[in-house]
């Protein structure tokens, strides 16, 4: 008779946390100032406040908003001032940057949110492999967080780990 195959990961008590998981499920819509430029160059106060009475904000409603100008133009401050304005009653959460700058933005703020408390003296793996590139900053944010309270973190998968982290163990002196 032989052994039954035991699954020694699934026993350890590893838990493994996958950084896609926290990358934001809501669509992020791009606002580019680009197309309120006159001439391409400049953006003209009184022709901007005109444009924006004219944008429909229910093409906004419940997205994440990334503002931006993809154009080489110098853009006031208050033209983006502005844009939140029109659009923080509507949209999820608007942001300055590209959608890929939005993106994530959304990553490390989901990531800072997580409840470090479930996660207090346990084993973790920070999965390494995936199929969206996870920032390299996301991984920082979240070994800065769970470092406080983890017994230990690895970066990998539960098969084949990096240690990161391991919390010594204090022993009382010897007498």
């Amino acid at each position: 008779m032989t052994d039954p195959i035991v699954n020694k990961v699934a026993e350890s008590g590893i838990i493994t946390i996958d950084l896609e998981n926290f990358f934001p499920k809501e669509q992020i819509v791009s606002f580019d100032l680009k197309d309120y430029l006159f001439m391409g160059l400049i953006l003209k106060e009184k022709e901007f406040r005109q444009a924006l009475k004219q944008i429909d904000v229910k093409n906004y409603q419940d997205k994440n908003v990334a503002i931006h100008c993809s154009a080489d133009a110098i853009i006031p401050m208050w033209a983006y001032m502005l844009v939140a304005s029109l659009l923080q009653p509507y949209a999820k959460q608007a942001a300055m940057g590209t959608e890929q700058e939005v993106r994530q933005k959304l990553l490390l703020n989901n990531i800072g949110n997580i409840d470090v408390a479930e996660y207090s003296e346990k084993r973790i793996v920070i999965k390494g492999c995936g199929e969206t590139p996870i920032p390299e900053e996301a991984y920082f944010k979240i070994t800065q967080l769970l470092r406080p309270v983890a017994k230990s973190i690895m970066y990998g998968e539960p098969c084949s780990t990096v240690p990161v982290y391991k919390k010594e163990i204090k022993t009382s002196p010897s007498a």
